[in-house]
């Protein structure tokens, strides 16, 4: 590569001549143009490395010839990946006898066993990129290969050989490819690779192919993840469905899942596993993958699939003589429906080199009749669960077209005027900006709060004693609760797939509660509520919880309020630097608050303390599986959380 593309010189215009073409050898234009292999510089970029090598040891399992993958993450930050495969071939390469095959598949572009199909049948690695790039982008690469009896090793940095191929040892009773590297900080900077992705992305891999154990070692505790783990799941997607949707109320007892061979029923090689439910307690996710590689952005299986459970579940409308079912479309399917596809397809095309999309066509047909035939049966067999999810289904059409109704009406009244609630006490401000609605405990400290508020910016809506818990109810309650009814006029949106951010009337929703038991326990109603109906609101930060104090101390003309024991007693402790006795009063609601009170502590933006709610978690459900434990309809959920967690009771002041 030339001093002045590294450099970043460049030419004047008259300088261009036949000495301004660049020719870059492979492993030069990898580490110039990273973004064209992986994706980028980026944390995903990073672990796709990783992800590249897993790729062809799961290519070696799912062909028949591996039987276990390791994935191990080192102290140092390094990363092996080793297999009981066949090993990388070692001899001279027919094309260039000075190089082998191994250095071959590690040090040029386009270069493998997986484009004539006669050694894979079916391969997540197809271009002859992945060994090569990681190869590029790793300051210090080193392959293990047990062959033939015999141990061979190569060191690589930066995708240049550090020494030729060398046997280290004789290997009588192992097979297989061992790769160990080290992602180059010059390309990377100070990103890492994390234990708890690369752990679930290991245990992802065993649920995608059953056949195959992936053991997982990490010398970096992150007081997350195990150390040591082994998986292998019979089940397959089946297993990893049941594990993710864990402790959430579905429709179907045990999800729709099957498998179906490709090579018997259309007479080619692969092969298709899918699995699905709905629940609704969860937003619905569908994670489909190719050839064990996953498919963020779906493709022609995943439409195949969808194709085959519409019609299904249409079909069964009918026989049933439910005659909404043809409302159904694929939006009203996704909606609260956990969904797992997986395919083996011979010469997959993607679209991009990180292979986020599948374009192949005969995968559309191939999945959409594999799957139609076993629905149609599960359907006719499970009849029970049929006509819940036929119900559900029904009701989330019903809302769609209710809100398609509701934007067409809109469209055609330009002077439509919302319908409020009557005790809704609105702001005058005309745009959304800096406005804030308080929900607020009771008629009484709607007085106060209505005293003290600014007009122009803040509304107050009262609400009358505890709201309903969502989750404990029937979905059929959501619509005829008087509570629920005012809040979701109040502000401007509808609930569940209803909702729109953009249509939120107040740029901020504030939680205000007394600072007791009752109080906590409708917060916690009021954010279950949110969050099961009307999360993308908390997702855009728009809600709060505000913070008013427990207690006042007073001290002559000097006061403070507290917002707990513990700044009431250091308080009580320092003094307030005024004359006389100190008195302590504490507020049993904010009722009792006067307006003054409330404003200066509670309603104020220049004095008041606000919380913001949000949702934190590496795992997608991570939180909803919580809130389903803590709020469900399941009270031994919450006496198994209380027992799991009673231990810290211990350690608080009481």
């Amino acid at each position: 590569m030339s001093d002045d593309l590294l450099s970043g010189k460049t030419k004047s215009a008259s300088d261009y001549d036949a000495s301004s073409i660049q020719v870059l050898e492979d492993m030069e234009h990898v580490r110039l143009r990273p973004g064209m292999y992986i994706g980028g510089k980026d944390d995903r970029a990073l672990h796709h490395m990783v992800a590249e090598i897993v790729d062809n040891s799961m290519d070696e399992a799912v062909a028949g010839h591996a039987t276990w993958i390791e994935v191990e993450l080192h102290e140092n930050g390094h990363v092996t990946v080793r297999d009981n495969g066949r090993g990388i071939p070692t001899d001279p390469h027919p094309k260039d006898p000075s190089k082998s095959a191994l250095e071959i598949i590690f040090c040029t572009l386009n270069a493998g066993g997986k484009f004539s199909g006669d050694s894979y049948q079916t391969s997540g690695g197809l271009h002859g990129v992945g060994s090569s790039v990681v190869n590029a982008l790793s300051d210090h690469l080193r392959v293990e290969v047990a062959r033939n009896k015999e141990l061979m090793m190569m060191e690589f940095s930066r995708g240049v050989p550090q020494a030729p191929l060398a046997k280290i040892g004789a290997a009588p009773n192992r097979r297989g490819t061992s790769v160990t590297f080290h992602p180059d900080a010059e390309i990377f900077g100070s990103l890492k690779l994390k234990p708890a992705r690369l752990f679930k992305m290991a245990r992802s891999k065993a649920y995608l192919f059953s056949g195959v154990e992936i053991r997982w070692k990490t010398g970096i505790n992150d007081g997350e993840t195990p150390t040591e783990a082994t998986f292998k799941f019979p089940g397959g997607l089946a297993d990893y469905l049941s594990e993710t949707l864990e402790g959430a109320t579905t429709y179907s007892e045990k999800p729709f899942a099957g498998t179906v061979d490709f090579t018997e029923k259309f007479q080619v090689p692969g092969k298709v596993e899918w699995a699905i439910n709905w629940t609704p307690t969860r937003d619905g996710f569908i994670q489909s993958y190719c050839n064990t590689v996953p498919t963020p952005e779906g493709g022609t299986h995943e439409a195949g699939f969808w194709a085959a459970v519409l019609k299904g579940i249409k079909a069964y409308g009918e026989r049933v003589n439910n005659k909404k079912a043809g409302m159904i479309t694929r939006e009203d399917l996704t909606t609260g429906a956990g969904a797992l596809v997986s395919c083996f397809i011979r010469d997959p095309e993607f679209v991009g080199q990180t292979k986020d999309r599948l374009a192949t066509t005969d995968a559309q047909r191939m999945v959409n009749l594999a799957v139609a035939d076993h629905f149609d049966n599960w359907l006719a067999a499970d009849t029970k669960s049929a006509g819940a999810i036929l119900d559900f289904l029904v009701l989330r059409a019903e809302e769609r077209m209710r809100r398609k109704q509701e934007k067409e009406t809109a469209r055609k009244t330009a002077t439509k005027k919302l319908r409020l609630p009557g005790k809704l006490v609105d702001c005058s401000a005309t745009s959304r900006d800096g406005t804030e609605l308080f929900i607020v405990e009771g008629d009484s400290a709607g007085g106060s709060a209505k005293m003290a508020r600014d007009r122009k910016t803040q509304a107050l809506l009262p609400l009358r004693g505890k709201i309903l818990n969502v989750l404990g109810a029937a979905s059929s309650k959501l619509g005829s609760n008087a509570e629920i009814n005012d809040l979701t006029q109040a502000l401007g949106v509808g609930l569940g797939a209803k909702f729109n951010v953009d249509d939120l009337r107040y740029d901020k929703v504030i939680i205000m509660t007394d600072a007791d038991v009752d109080g906590a326990h409708i917060a916690a109603l009021l954010m279950t509520f949110f969050f099961s109906q009307m999360r993308p609101m908390i997702d855009a930060g728009h809600l709060y919880l505000a913070c008013p104090p427990l207690f006042r101390v007073t001290q002559g003309a000097r006061r403070v309020y507290c917002l707990d024991e513990a700044e009431k007693n250091e308080a009580l402790a320092k003094g307030l630097g005024g004359n006389g006795k100190m008195d302590v009063s504490r507020f049993k609601g904010l009722g009792e608050m006067d307006a003054k009170d409330l404003k200066e502590t509670t309603m104020d933006p220049a004095s008041r303390k606000l919380i913001r709610v949000s949702i934190d978690e590496d795992e997608p459900g991570e939180t909803g599986d919580l809130v389903e434990r803590l709020m469900g309809k399941k009270p031994e959920m919450r006496f198994q959380y209380i027992q799991e967690n009673a231990r810290f009771v211990e350690e608080l002041d009481v």
